[in-house]
């Protein structure tokens, strides 16, 4: 008796976009659907315009579903979206990321965009921003492309993220200058010259252990944490600041909902004029920034 096999109809898109919706959701990740339909376009070569076409049309799951299901398993064990991508969209830019240095956060573009205009509004062809422990490079390298007639340095002495920065400033803004260099002792050549100086410090006090999983354990800890009471690098950044700074230039450093009031008191206390905090899009404040006297 000759036995009778079937082959069995491919997998439609829809359903394993569906399958691995519910995996994430089932995992705690926070945004399910969006984050199986970013892996897909990304697994798939499609735009997610035209990936949920293809799923609306009924069309198969492509060849590499193997690749996908292997990228959703390791979303579901909460590793970071953007290291599975390998990119992490900031303001117009897309940033090289991965395991080592800090993933730039939509709120950072807010920022970006406070140092940005300080940078715009100061006289002369060639204004210097500097921002110190840059990362990426998010916040510099959305000076150097968002003001061209600007001149722009960056430090970072992290080896992992130093490595992804190099990669993002060769491709966004070889002009730029990025330093393997201490915050705390850099560019002394530019004492008293710099129009803006920006930071996206550590910040987060040292009990205060994130919760989402993908911060906690994969975002570097010397990227989050800065002290007992989290201002251990503010501080350094008062000091550094007003080396670099000439008199009317800005200083804008990223912080924690609840450290306005601190940050404000401590840059005062410097010597700093007009501290102010400005809230992001959520209404949280997320930044302070202060004139150099």
């Amino acid at each position: 008796m000759t036995a009778v096999h079937e082959s069995r109809a491919p997998e439609a898109l829809s359903e394993l976009l569906r399958r691995a919706s519910a995996t994430l959701a089932d995992a705690g990740v926070p945004t399910p659907d969006a984050d199986a339909e970013l892996l897909a376009a990304h697994v798939f070569g499609l735009s997610r315009g035209a990936l949920a076409a293809a799923a609306f049309r009924g069309d198969a799951a492509p060849a590499q579903t193997p690749v996908f299901d292997a990228l959703i398993a390791r979303r579901a064990a909460r590793e970071p979206l953007q290291h599975l991508t390998g990119l992490a969209p900031f303001r117009h830019l897309e940033l090289r990321v991965g395991p080592g240095v800090f993933v730039p956060r939509p709120e950072t573009e807010m920022v970006a965009q406070l140092a940005i205009d300080a940078l715009r509004a100061m006289p002369g062809d060639a204004p210097i921003g500097v921002d110190l422990g840059t990362g990426s490079g998010a916040l510099a390298l959305a000076m150097a492309t968002e003001v061209p007639h600007a001149e722009i340095h960056a430090a970072e002495n992290a080896v992992d993220a130093f490595v992804w920065a190099k990669e993002n400033f060769a491709e966004h803004a070889p002009h730029a200058r990025l330093a393997f260099v201490d915050l705390a002792a850099a560019f002394p050549e530019l004492d008293g010259r710099v129009s803006v100086v920006v930071s996206n410090p550590p910040y987060v006090p040292d009990a205060a252990i994130p919760r989402d999983p993908e911060v906690r354990f994969w975002d570097p800890p010397t990227a989050l944490y800065g002290g007992a009471d989290g201002l251990d690098v503010v501080r350094i950044l008062s000091g550094v600041a007003r080396r670099l700074l000439h008199p009317g230039g800005t200083l804008i450093i990223e912080h924690g909902e609840w450290q306005g009031t601190p940050i404000r008191e401590l840059l005062t206390s410097d010597g700093w004029r007009a501290a102010a905090t400005h809230p992001d899009l959520t209404t949280r404040d997320r930044a302070t920034t202060a004139i150099r006297a």
